[in-house]
């Protein structure tokens, strides 16, 4: 059956550090969604209500993990799902342990990174699982047919990219794309008894790496745009190579002084103040 589907994942909220010993402290009673995920699973949900689908959320982890589902069934997931997985555990091993119930899915929305470790590679590793396409980092979404999905995602030097979806896809979204709808007083109260299915342990140990479809060749710094500037003046192409060098322009020629190191500074101080670098 197809389904709309939302990964979420359980985190300390306000993770607490020990001054003397540096270490982390965390209390469960603080545990929840991050922002990231909290504007995946809303929109999850708008997916769903778009294209008349069912949703799913699912998450990998210990029992305690089962807070955020109940937060999603509160907002109005239909069917939970948990995975047995060890805290902490890599993120291949976990899109491994999703993907074995996400393979109706039509479109599956995760946070672009955990609050926690914010490596941000589950969905990558969980497109790969499904063989399904992807668009990570996004910041805006508009749902067409079933399936299929207009995206945009921020790149560098502050421009933008649209990108067009279909099913099977894989999408992760960025804390400021959605904010989450509040959950109804009846929705909180059915949360409570709501039922969650657990996954076969099986799911969740390590098995055969996947093969590498993507071979990185090589990497380069980020170039930006050049910048356009008018052409020089001039006719001819002397006079334009003139311009630019400055070569006819009138200038202070250079010249070396020879003298002791208190001359030398007294000198270098006189041309700082010439030139306005100095009061």
């Amino acid at each position: 059956m197809s389904m709309v589907a939302v990964a979420l994942k359980c985190v300390d909220l306000r993770p607490e550090v020990d001054p003397l010993a540096g270490t982390v402290r965390h209390d469960r009673r603080n545990s929840g969604l991050s922002p990231a995920d909290a504007a995946a699973l809303e929109w999850a949900l708008r997916l769903g209500e778009a294209w008349r689908l069912p949703v799913t959320a699912i998450t990998a982890g210990p029992p305690e993990a089962e807070t955020v589902l109940r937060e999603a069934a509160a907002c109005g997931a239909g069917q939970l799902v948990r995975v047995p997985a060890e805290a902490g555990a890599p993120s291949e091993l976990v899109a491994r342990a999703l993907g074995t119930r996400l393979g109706p899915a039509v479109v599956v929305c995760c946070g672009d990174y955990s609050a926690d470790r914010g490596s941000g590679s589950v969905p990558a590793f969980l497109a790969g699982h499904l063989d399904a396409a992807q668009a990570l980092g996004l910041t805006g979404l508009t749902p067409g047919a079933r399936g299929d999905l207009t995206a945009q995602r921020r790149l560098d030097g502050g421009r933008r990219e649209r990108l067009r979806l279909s099913a099977p896809a894989v999408i992760s979204v960025e804390p400021g794309a959605a904010r989450l709808r509040r959950a109804p007083l009846s929705g909180l109260m059915a949360a409570g008894q709501a039922v969650i299915e657990t996954a076969a342990d099986e799911a969740a140990r390590p098995g055969p790496p996947p093969s590498r479809r993507v071979h990185v060749l090589r990497t380069v710094p980020y170039r930006p745009r050049p910048k356009t500037l008018p052409p020089p003046p001039g006719a001819s192409p002397r006079d334009r190579l003139q311009a630019l060098t400055g070569a006819l322009s009138e200038r202070t020629p250079p010249r070396v002084v020879r003298a002791a190191p208190e001359e030398a500074a007294d000198e270098l101080i006189r041309y700082l103040k010439d030139q306005g670098y100095l009061g």
